[in-house]
């Protein structure tokens, strides 16, 4: 047997390359959209792609399965469970719970494993040459290193409502057929941490059914389904907003996008005249570069791990947008972006001074500056974390508003006031800071330490 992990560590999200080496033919698991890199596993391995499957129809990011279906030819193995709602819409081979799927010399039982989604199914793999015992479970966003998926997404971000109660009691189902399986079963998950699909995500790649039912906190709930379900609910991530749209694309008969696009530089012309119209500016430079001048009205999101989500967040799908950005990162920041479906790129320039437009610059406070603010009764505080973080602690008389819903959330800022920002270490406080002066808000000033300096010099003033 062949096995490969593949991870994006921009989404946290993993996939799986499982390949029968006598017959040279491979089965991937959920599939980024970004399908080269299979393509490529397959051609250094001399492998052809027979299979495609999925554990659930996905919210955090836009399956490739389809694509890497077209290309290769491979049959889509999709879940058939969950009952009419929860449906793929097009062509694939369905699954139920108990059938199996033949790849060359392996093996692959399908598991219903609903909670996360009605829908999910998790993979039970046998290498027959080895043992006709298995010896890997794929198990999506069912089970992962330390937690279990969440069951609320479908309410809170597709607002499918009532669906979260009722999945928390399928995963507490899902869980009891967990625990009876070989404790030295390797787990290999779909999210690892950082993902919003849980709250307490592990670190470490994969773990074992055992280690799992010794350390994981879903199993410390045996014969407690209220206490399991009121735990599992409490506390989650707020989901970002695009994942309502990629529980729809997922789903439906939609576009396909093969290979990875490649973006032509704007001529300043052309840009000028994008810019002029409204055309949204994103900037992925550091939040240090942009604060020391940026183009009035962009948006400061950096091209980091966490570049995807937030475009997710704040971008409309329908619109094209153009970035600011190096040559050399074009290939990393559109993948990013077609991992989730933001394809409207119009373009890009990488030098901003360049365009002749006057900029502007960030009023980026220290520690000893924001003191003063807190103390300061003339002066609004506003942190941007999320309202998990906010509540574990913030300073006395700060406002919440989350950075991930501030333009829905603008009219809870006073406008007159002078304004302090802040968030944990500066990141997400550079794009609230971009996006209040977009909105056309005056007296601003970014604390880019954020909690993380203020504990560290106040470690009692908090609350």
């Amino acid at each position: 047997m062949y096995f490969q992990h593949i991870y994006d560590k921009s989404l946290s999200q993993a996939s799986y390359f499982i390949g029968c080496q006598s017959q040279r033919v491979a089965m991937v698991i959920d599939a980024k959209r970004d399908i080269d890199t299979y393509l490529e596993i397959a051609k250094q391995n001399n492998m052809e792609i027979t299979h495609v499957a999925e554990t659930h129809i996905h919210a955090d990011f836009l399956a490739g399965t389809r694509e890497l279906a077209k290309v290769t030819g491979a049959k889509m193995y999709l879940s058939d469970e969950g009952g009419a709602d929860w449906q793929y819409e097009f062509e694939h081979e369905g699954l139920k719970d108990g059938d199996i799927i033949k790849v060359g010399n392996l093996s692959l039982e399908v598991i219903h494993t609903p909670g996360h989604t009605p829908e999910s199914i998790s993979f039970l793999l046998t290498d027959h040459p080895a043992t006709d015992e298995p010896v890997m479970i794929f198990t999506g966003d069912f089970v992962f290193v330390g937690d279990v998926g969440r069951p609320d997404l479908l309410e809170k971000a597709a607002g499918i409502r009532g669906t979260q109660d009722e999945g928390a009691k399928q995963m507490y189902r899902s869980l009891e057929k967990f625990a009876n399986l070989p404790g030295h079963l390797q787990v290999w998950p779909g999210h690892g941490a950082g993902s919003a699909c849980g709250k307490a995500l592990g670190a470490v790649p994969s773990t074992t059914v055992g280690y799992e039912k010794i350390r994981n906190w879903a199993f410390q709930h045996q014969n407690d389904e209220r206490g399991f379900s009121d735990y599992l609910l409490a506390d989650q991530p707020e989901p970002p907003k695009y994942f309502a749209k990629m529980k729809k694309l997922n789903k439906i008969d939609r576009p396909l996008l093969t290979e990875v696009p490649k973006h032509r530089k704007l001529s300043n012309d052309d840009f000028l005249e994008a810019y002029q119209k409204g055309m949204t500016v994103i900037d992925t430079r550091s939040k240090y570069d942009f604060a020391d001048g940026f183009i009035d009205g962009s948006i400061n999101i950096q091209g980091n791990n966490s570049f995807a989500t937030w475009c997710g967040w704040l971008l409309n799908y329908e619109d094209p947008f153009i970035l600011v950005a190096e040559e050399n990162q074009m290939d990393d920041l559109t993948r990013k972006l077609m991992r989730i479906g933001l394809d409207n790129v119009y373009g890009y320039i990488t030098d901003v001074a360049a365009t002749g437009l006057e900029l502007k610059t960030s009023d980026v406070i220290d520690i000893e500056e924001f003191k003063k603010a807190v103390e300061s009764p003339d002066v609004q505080i506003v942190d941007v974390r999320n309202a998990t973080e906010y509540n574990a602690g913030h300073v006395d008389g700060a406002k919440n508003v989350f950075v991930g819903t501030f333009e829905d959330n603008l009219d809870k800022i006073d406008k007159k006031e002078n304004t302090v920002i802040h968030c944990q270490s500066g990141d997400r406080s550079a794009i609230a800071y971009s996006l209040l002066i977009k909105h056309g808000f005056k007296n601003i000033s970014n604390f880019s330490g954020g909690m993380a300096a203020w504990k560290k010099a106040l470690p009692y003033n908090s609350k």
